[in-house]
């Protein structure tokens, strides 16, 4: 049998014999991203970016001034979220999530970037601005040089009398009270982060580009501002298939099979969903990369041959046209040059 034999179009692994143009594939490249460019120009000067703006601690701190102080608070005596998170941020006893029993990646990979919340988030943005400002420079050494008994006892009155806090013209007011230098060194922070210098001292590292942002994220997320507009656009979670992203656009659709996980039992009630959802999307992400490997599974097709149903146009006239292929087992997809070859012969 030659290829004379085969009508015009049958196989679309055989040469076409009809009429030809000449198409210039890099033209319309260069024409195509041409116009997608002016179009992204136009659009991005018509509607500017279709992207939420960043949330900075600034904003919260104007926004939100007695959230911010509480969350200090929380830093300062080391009760916050981030303070008892444990690897890879601090060495906290039991905190870390379990996989399978007690086995847990977080305390095999250990403590790599280790945060002080103390430190990190009060009192070394604060000693940036002690040596010019007296007062502050005297309440950080009185609180360096007090016991951690008297330390607790300060914050614990603050924290007492923050709860009845009012706001003034953006400052957090409370009773005065036993709380010694606590309460001018909260002054300060909230001032240093409503005036935008907290921002910059969270990712000050010494290096020429500061993108590490890990220290501020971590800070708003430890307090209750990130966590109201994140429940303002339907991002917390607790939606079965929640895919979305900030703003009004969708989300990455992947995400629908890790989201749905966290809305059934034992994962939604258990203190170690996320590692063990973790887990369960590695070992499926991993079966999907190993199908092609996997004797039983890759055979699948061949005897469920689904594939068939979608393209029954295309074999129903190649088993027409080709009446010595038997129930699909040779055809034109699956044919080779070599085969290609042997039939003509």
């Amino acid at each position: 049998m030659s290829e004379s034999d085969y009508p015009l179009a049958a196989d679309p692994a055989l040469e076409w014999r009809g009429g030809k143009r000449r198409y210039d594939l890099v033209r319309e490249l260069v024409l195509a991203v041409l116009a997608v460019t002016v179009l992204a120009v136009v659009a991005s000067v018509l509607f500017s970016s279709p992207d939420e703006k960043q949330v900075t601690i600034a904003q919260w701190a104007n926004a939100a001034p007695v959230d911010f102080v509480t969350t200090a608070l929380s830093e300062l005596d080391r009760t916050s979220g981030t303070a008892g998170y444990g690897p890879p941020y601090t060495h906290t006893s039991g905190a870390s999530q379990n996989i399978v029993g007690s086995f847990s990646l977080q305390r095999l990979i250990g403590v790599h970037i280790p945060i002080d919340s103390a430190h990190d988030f009060v009192l070394d943005p604060l000693s940036i601005a002690a040596p010019s400002d007296p007062p502050l420079r005297s309440a950080l050494s009185a609180y360096g040089s007090a016991s951690a008994t008297q330390r607790s006892t300060w914050t614990a009155a603050y924290g007492k009398a923050l709860a009845h806090a009012s706001v003034q013209h953006g400052n957090v007011v409370v009773a005065s009270g036993q709380s010694g230098p606590v309460g001018l060194m909260m002054r300060d922070l909230l001032s240093q982060a409503q005036s935008g210098g907290l921002d910059g001292a969270l990712v000050s590292a010494g290096n020429l580009f500061q993108t590490d942002y890990t220290k501020p994220l971590l800070l708003l997320s430890d307090g209750s501002y990130l966590e109201g507009l994140a429940a303002k656009q339907h991002l917390l979670g607790n939606q079965w298939g929640m895919m979305n992203e900030a703003g009004n656009y969708p989300g990455q659709a992947w995400l629908w099979l890790y989201t749905f996980w966290y809305q059934i039992k034992p994962f939604s009630t258990s203190a170690n969903a996320d590692a063990q959802i973790w887990a369960i999307m590695a070992l499926l992400s991993l079966a999907l990369v190993s199908l092609p490997l996997l004797p039983g599974l890759r055979s699948i097709p061949r005897y469920v041959p689904l594939y068939r149903l979608i393209w029954r146009d295309y074999y129903r006239q190649a088993e027409a046209n080709h009446p010595q292929s038997q129930s699909g087992t040779v055809n034109a997809l699956s044919r080779t040059p070599r085969h290609n070859e042997e039939t003509n012969d």
